[in-house]
């Protein structure tokens, strides 16, 4: 991979490990993204992330089906509708009321990282996916396992 390009993306990521939004969110968004977009090694690297944020694995194991279960809050729930919105744009935009129910539960800069960590996650699972990244080799690094 490209070293430049690697830190370029990596400074998004920093950004975002220090923006206010949880990190287990984050990790959630990520997942999910991967989902949809079938990336190994990505769907490897946040569930493990998850798991050493303490995240339940019955919410992991039903983040695909997440509209069907009352294990997230209101606020998950927004989120998760606006990364697949903009993760399948391709299907008709955002709607409306995907970009009012996340503006209730996200501040204006919330909603900015929040799409921000969606197009990162996207462009990281695209680069993984073409540049045939082995997946099940990510380990957590050890300041999140202490944390």
């Amino acid at each position: 991979m490209s070293p430049g390009g690697y830190k370029a993306m990596l400074g998004l990521e920093l950004y975002l490990n220090r923006s206010s939004l949880e990190k287990k969110l984050l990790h959630m968004i990520k997942l999910r993204v991967s989902q949809i977009n079938g990336c190994a090694f990505c769907l490897d690297m946040h569930w493990k992330d998850l798991q050493a944020e303490g995240e339940s694995e019955q919410r992991m194991y039903s983040l695909d089906a997440w509209r069907e279960t009352d294990y997230y809050s209101d606020r998950e729930r927004a989120a998760l509708a606006w990364a697949e919105a903009i993760t399948k744009v391709t299907e008709g935009h955002v709607p409306d009321e995907v970009f009012e129910a996340t503006r209730q539960h996200f501040s204006e800069q919330e909603m900015a990282d929040l799409t921000f960590a969606v197009v990162a996650i996207n462009g990281w699972n695209r680069l993984s996916i073409a540049l045939r990244v082995v997946p099940g080799t990510y380990q957590v690094p050890k300041l999140k396992k202490e944390a």
